[in-house]
């Protein structure tokens, strides 16, 4: 894969949009659509969303721990589901937030990042908070095959700010991260990676102004957030986000044309 993520991603969402579309099968989601909370009705459950999704959305954001909790299947039920998703023209952002040190990190990256791997996505969150050199295998195997990483920044849980706003030397813990992301862009204008910040914080605490890649921004519906809240939220740099919906989407199911409806209501 010789094109950058960064240049999939724009050319994407100027064909589909912003709206990143969340897989998310909990089991209430299960309950909910009358489907039995097994590996089977968790695969009928990825099935429907990928017909709602793949061939319009821009980018889909399956939920790993969902596909996890069922075992080995579950995880084969993830890998069907990214190859679909990708074959009906989505880009894949597994949201699994991994971060580890050395060859743990090492096998993440070949796990999720590279060519010919089963679970191969297009990009994939990462925890930053063990420090950044952590990620690095992870970085180097993103660029050298054409993906992205989404580091965890300013998330939408309300304790997040705990860690995130603490003091580090001269700027926050989420400034840091802004500033040592943008250089990992450089030198591209619009590179592979890009940035976690919730839509659900009361006020931007991190400068996003000059920010060179994608922002993701989870927490718009089920957490309580809008997107007229998200687009109050990042003002300028909106054009950037990608507004994440999950939850509230997936309560219009089982029905594949109600799905539909509910991502065009959920369009910015």
């Amino acid at each position: 894969m010789n094109e950058s993520f960064g240049t999939r991603l724009q050319q994407r969402v100027a064909e589909r949009g912003q709206l990143c579309v969340g897989i998310d099968p909990h089991l209430s989601i299960l309950e909910q659509w009358d489907l039995p909370q097994t590996a089977e009705g968790l695969a009928e459950c990825a099935r429907i969303m990928v017909n709602a999704t793949a061939e319009s959305v821009a980018v889909v954001k399956p939920n790993s721990a969902a596909f996890e909790a069922f075992g080995a299947a579950g995880i084969a039920v993830l890998e069907r589901t990214i190859a679909d998703l990708r074959a009906g023209g989505a880009l894949v952002l597994l949201d699994a937030k991994r971060g580890d040190i050395g060859a743990t990190m090492e096998d993440y990256a070949r796990a999720y990042l590279h060519d010919g791997a089963p679970l191969a996505v297009d990009a994939l969150t990462v925890n930053p908070f063990l420090g950044m050199d952590a990620l690095a295998p992870a970085m180097a195997c993103a660029r050298q095959n054409g993906r992205g990483l989404y580091f965890l920044c300013r998330t939408s849980n309300p304790d997040g700010g705990q860690v995130q706003t603490a003091w580090a030397g001269k700027y926050s813990v989420a400034t840091r991260i802004v500033q040592e992301v943008m250089e990992a862009n450089r030198p591209d204008a619009f590179g592979p990676f890009g940035l976690v910040v919730g839509a659900t914080l009361p006020s931007l605490d991190v400068d996003l102004s000059e920010f060179n890649g994608s922002i993701l921004s989870p927490g718009i519906g089920a957490q309580g957030a809008t997107l007229d809240d998200a687009r109050t939220l990042f003002g300028d740099v909106f054009g950037k986000v990608l507004p994440a919906v999950s939850r509230a989407i997936m309560h219009a199911g089982p029905d594949v044309g109600a799905l539909a409806e509910a991502i065009e209501a959920a369009r910015p």
